[in-house]
């Protein structure tokens, strides 16, 4: 580990770290463009300029400089100073002066680094150049005119998308940034690079002249588009969700977002549940929640009663219907609305166990019908750094592209019992070998053949679980821990034939499940769960409450309020303690913060926020039987839930990214 000094200041910094990482740990700022921490090194855009001792008199790019013993760094010198104040002017010889129109002001890092680094003027006189504006689909707007090649856009599609449609055309001055063929870019991760884009080259074309940052409101929150659970930031102004960028957890989203992610927020503003609707001869009609309510009261249900959990409903929600559900006599609660039935008597045999981290750690994966590309975009792109280590990838379902290498070795459930000599003998060598069911596998019945793995190939070690278990709900591990799951998933309360059926914004439960059952969506938007429903009582998306939810890999995390609902839509929790109260079963709590507080005493772990919840190893005594074929459970990833059916951008990118369709742009 090299000993050196910035500024006066000793650092030892790990073996491999450059001269810029040295000078971030001993405090000092060292301006950049083209270094990212997560790309590869690129050194081109010279920003990064400091004087080294000893070496040669003239100042170095600290970012591509190996930092080592005895070095003498050296920030903020007349030379260093000179030589910044030179680059920074080259930069600006041909970028336009249009901050005002430009979408990346006021969060800008060529505008913050040109005022505290450059030079106050210029000495040219010539002519600015003009690039022609590229195309890259529905969510990047380029004004490739601003590009300064920093090439970030370039290294993140390669390395960390894996889509490698972004490049560079022409040489030195006449070098352009493009898409392939001028192409929409097929990355449902390709909302990053405006993130990355230093300068306004790449915006968000959603977003386009819509707000300024200092006039929104940030809002932390939690993503329900998944079961990942990425950390994002809501921007708004006034009630309505402008933007979510995402916010750095290195043990979960690291600092990226998919597109969906992001760009489902305009779908909060369309066809939205503001009022009640009770259904009168066969029409919905609009009404109070006085009516509503009644309705619902004139069903003499007694405890034949249902409620079914959507994939996007916080932890809080799922408490408070329970809750009502006792206090009636019922236990019929379930989550998984599209048949699956898989055994949740442990559920440590339904977490991803590795961790969304610890999987980039494996050496051998072996995929069960999991497109993890739609499932868990971000979980991906941890596969593909375990891929950049050395890990092997097989895969069983039909094949997709993952962006990386993947030996498909056939769409047979019956494989598990009997894997190739290739996979046995890649596992056998594997310190740190894991199995990913996804939901295609789940749905076909592959849980029990996949525990089987466990001892097979060694799973479950010293300090390691390769076990995982993929979902792609944002609802689902919170509502296994909150008993949403009967023994044979839905079809066990559909055989109950429950009276009353309460749809919590479930959207995806089959329309002849319940056709005989009076049925109650509580959700936000006008979606497949609201066409078939008696009473709609309109509720709260995500972003207008509070709310805890579980990942995938079993994380407690929570979001706050950024706005509040439309019209007469209240807090789910708050609808169902007044629907209490009119059916005579009044629930015990008041207040959020009381609702919040029963459901940790009831399930301590849902209050470990930040934690991994601890399940306890176990494997349950399944049949480890299996055969069939698989088909995955996401046929378009940009439609998979009402918000995003209801967001323009979504369906959008749908027909476009997805199903081919061209969109003209009007010249600008």
């Amino acid at each position: 580990m090299p000993t050196l000094t910035v500024d006066g200041i000793e650092v030892t910094v790990p073996a491999g770290a450059t001269v810029l990482q040295a000078c971030e740990a001993a405090g000092k700022e060292v301006p950049r463009f083209c270094y990212h921490e997560r790309l590869s090194i690129a050194g081109n855009c010279r920003m990064c300029l400091v004087e080294v001792k000893p070496g040669p008199p003239k100042p170095q790019a600290s970012c591509a400089l190996p930092a080592a013993d005895k070095q003498e760094i050296f920030t903020a010198t007349p030379m260093v100073k000179k030589a910044r104040e030179g680059v920074m002017e080259f930069l600006l010889i041909n970028h336009p002066l249009d901050c005002p129109i430009c979408d990346q002001g006021g969060e800008c890092d060529l505008q913050d680094q040109s005022i505290a680094y450059g030079k106050g003027h210029s000495r040219y006189h010539e002519n600015k150049r003009a690039v022609t504006e590229k195309y890259m689909g529905p969510i990047v707007k380029t004004v490739m005119t601003r590009c300064i090649q920093c090439t970030r856009c370039v290294r993140f599609a390669e390395e960390v998308a894996g889509v490698e449609e972004i490049g560079a055309l022409y040489r030195g001055e006449n070098m352009q940034i493009t898409s392939y063929l001028e192409k929409a870019v097929t990355s449902e991760l390709s909302g990053n690079v405006v993130d990355l884009c230093p300068v306004g080259a790449l915006t968000s074309k959603p977003y386009a002249f819509e707000a300024r940052p200092w006039e929104l409101k940030k809002t932390y929150a939690i993503d329900v588009m998944d079961a990942v659970g990425t950390n994002i930031r809501l921007d708004s102004r006034g009630r309505q969700v402008l933007r979510a960028l995402p916010r750095i957890n290195e043990d979960v989203n690291e600092e990226w977002a998919s597109d969906k992610t992001r760009h489902a927020v305009d779908g909060l503003v369309r066809g939205r549940l503001d009022k009640p609707y009770v259904r009168v001869n066969g029409k919905l009609q609009p009404a109070t929640w006085g009516e509503a309510f009644a309705a619902i009261k004139a069903v003499d249900a007694g405890a034949s009663v249902a409620a079914i959990a959507g994939d996007l409903v916080d932890c809080e929600t799922m408490y408070a219907a329970k809750a009502l559900l006792g206090r009636m006599g019922s236990t019929l609660l379930e989550g998984r609305q599209t048949g699956m039935a898989y055994d949740v008597t442990s559920l440590s045999a339904v977490n991803f166990n590795s961790t969304i981290a610890g999987i980039e750690t494996a050496d051998a994966i072996l995929l069960v019908g999991a497109n993890v590309r739609w499932e868990a975009p971000l979980v991906n792109t941890r596969i593909r750094k375990a891929v950049k280590r050395g890990a092997k990838v097989f895969a069983i379902g039909p094949e997709v592209d993952l962006t990386y290498p993947v030996t498909w070795i056939g769409n047979d459930l019956g494989l598990l019992g009997s894997l190739p000599q290739a996979v046995t003998e890649a596992f056998g060598k594997a310190a740190r070998p894991a199995v990913i069911v996804g939901g295609g596998g789940l749905k076909a019945g592959a849980h029990g053949a996949s525990l089987k793995l466990v001892d097979t190939l060694g799973l479950v070690k010293e300090g390691w679980n390769g076990y995982n278990v993929l979902h792609f709900s944002a609802s689902r591990m919170g509502g296994l821990m909150l008993g949403y799951a009967q023994a044979g998933g839905i079809a066990d309360v559909t055989a109950a034939a429950p009276k009353l059926v309460f749809l919590l914004g479930a959207d995806e439960v089959p329309a002849d499940k319940f056709a005989s059952a009076f049925t109650v969506y509580v959700g936000h938007h006008g979606d497949k769960g609201a066409h078939g429903a008696d009473v709609i009582l309109p509720a709260a998306a995500y972003t207008e409450k509070p709310g805890t939810y579980v990942n995938l890999e079993g994380r407690v995390q929570r979001g706050d309020r950024a706005v509040f609902p439309p019209g007469d839509a209240r807090e789910d929790w708050a609808i169902l303690r007044a629907l209490s109260d009119v059916l005579g079963h009044t629930l015990p709590f008041d207040t959020f913060e009381a609702v919040r507080a029963a459901m940790i005493a009831d399930v301590p772990a849902l209050g470990d926020v930040g934690a991994l919840a601890d399940y306890g190893w176990s494997v349950p005594a399944l049949d480890g039987a299996a055969s069939g074929e698989i088909a995955y459970p996401i046929a378009d990833f940009y439609l998979t839930n009402a918000i995003a059916r209801a967001s323009e951008t979504m369906q959008r990118c749908s027909s476009e990214l997805l199903h081919g369709e061209s969109y003209a742009e009007a010249a600008e």
